[in-house]
């Protein structure tokens, strides 16, 4: 498969958060106004019957920098086989920018029967093991082997059956009940809270009957976004501090505050 290598240049590292909260521009083919476009005309949605809000494959058919902000305020829904529906808004998660990317698991451009989702079409995920027993979740994006880890959720619906699925889960302090901010606040910890396994791995976002994105905070009412260096990657080089970890300023669900980043946001 032909490799479309993303290049991350100074101007996009150095894009303002506040950016994304602004109004879309009719000519983004990426962003629409949402004043002109409702759910059943967008291009965003599919699916309008039985999820009148979904994310369609149009809204993930971008980079993965730009997908990465745009996740932000949306809502995962997570339904389970006896119909309960899990919520969580997404407060964080990283950009992984493919071949180029020494922090990807498609760096070099290398395919393996394991990281196959991630040069599949926008919105597959891409679902992998860590330690042996833990999953983290991606979703794949414009450019082969280009991805967004998703890291935290805010938790909205089905708290208690996450707390029960998470407990399930856990090793350990089993006395202790997790705190609402606790369920989610991690990439292994919202794939345990909403019972993601590899099982989702290869599966399409925007046409999923078990999980899908639905729109969540319109612009305007988001909080700033802060760009920080990804997590657990001291082994990437020049890439371990690029700032292509993305989340809500002052959010109490997400999983690592960078308070240096923050300055630079208000700066």
């Amino acid at each position: 498969m032909g490799q479309k290598k993303q290049r991350l240049t100074e101007a996009e590292l150095q894009q303002s958060p506040l950016d994304t909260a602004q109004t879309p521009s009719p000519k983004d083919p990426h962003l629409r106004p949402t004043s002109a476009l409702g759910p059943q005309r967008s291009i965003y949605f599919s699916s309008p019957q039985g999820h009148p809000a979904r994310l369609g494959t149009e809204f993930f058919d971008q980079p993965a920098v730009p997908l990465a902000r745009a996740f932000l305020g949306q809502v995962l829904v997570r339904r389970l086989p006896d119909g309960t529906e899990l919520r969580g808004r997404v407060v964080e998660t990283e950009a992984y920018l493919g071949p180029e990317d020494e922090a990807a698991h498609s760096r070099g451009g290398r395919q393996t029967p394991r990281n196959r989702g991630m040069f599949m079409k926008p919105g597959t995920l891409y679902v992998y093991i860590i330690y042996g027993m833990y999953f983290c979740m991606n979703v794949s994006s414009q450019g082969d082997g280009a991805c967004v880890l998703l890291r935290a959720l805010e938790p909205l619906g089905g708290l208690e059956t996450m707390r029960q699925l998470r407990s399930n889960l856990r090793k350990g302090t089993l006395s202790r009940t997790l705190k609402d901010r606790e369920l989610c606040n991690g990439p292994s910890k919202l794939c345990q809270a909403l019972a993601i396994d590899k099982s989702f791995d290869q599966r399409d976002l925007a046409q999923d009957e078990a999980m899908w994105l639905e729109c969540g905070l319109p612009g305007p009412s988001r909080p700033a976004v802060v760009a920080a260096a990804r997590v657990g990657i001291s082994y990437a080089g020049e890439w371990t501090q690029k700032p292509l970890r993305f989340y809500f300023q002052g959010s109490p669900w997400v999983s690592v505050v960078d308070r240096a980043a923050e300055q630079d946001t208000q700066a």
